[in-house]
């Protein structure tokens, strides 16, 4: 396995599990307009604040893994793995796991949040120009 699929299955599974905190959260915790009739979601803003960053957190995270494993699983159809695009997966991980450490803490705050967001961005674009320059 590459180092750029591992990125993506790790990725994919603090995806698959970023639900945790906030779902522990709506049910651990008192707060306006909170039913138990599941006729309608709560609204993220009456949430205590732990909680609603956890909601945008696993949100944010969302935002970044389709654009992610698209450029990821392209580089691995065309073969392509540099120590840029290995870089830049690992990289992607590491910041992943810092925003929502970050986020559902509310350690990081501005500018921190949405630069290592940015820097998630980042990576991501730098994979697909690696991959437009290798396969091109």
């Amino acid at each position: 396995m590459t180092t750029e699929l591992l990125s993506l299955l790790l990725v994919g599974l603090l995806g698959a599990t970023l639900w945790i905190p906030f779902v522990v959260g709506v049910n651990t915790t008192e707060f306006a307009g909170k039913t138990t009739s599941f006729e309608r979601p709560p609204s993220p803003a009456a949430m205590l604040p732990w909680v609603h960053r956890a909601y945008r957190a696993h949100l944010n995270l969302l935002e970044q893994l389709l654009p992610f494993a698209i450029v990821v699983l392209i580089a691995n159809e065309l073969a392509v793995s540099t120590a840029v695009t290995r870089f830049a997966a690992s990289s992607f991980v590491a910041l992943r796991l810092v925003h929502a450490v970050g986020m559902i803490s509310g350690l990081a705050r501005m500018p921190l949040r949405p630069l290592v967001f940015t820097a998630g961005w980042v990576t991501i674009t730098a994979i697909g120009v690696e991959v437009l320059r290798v396969a091109l």
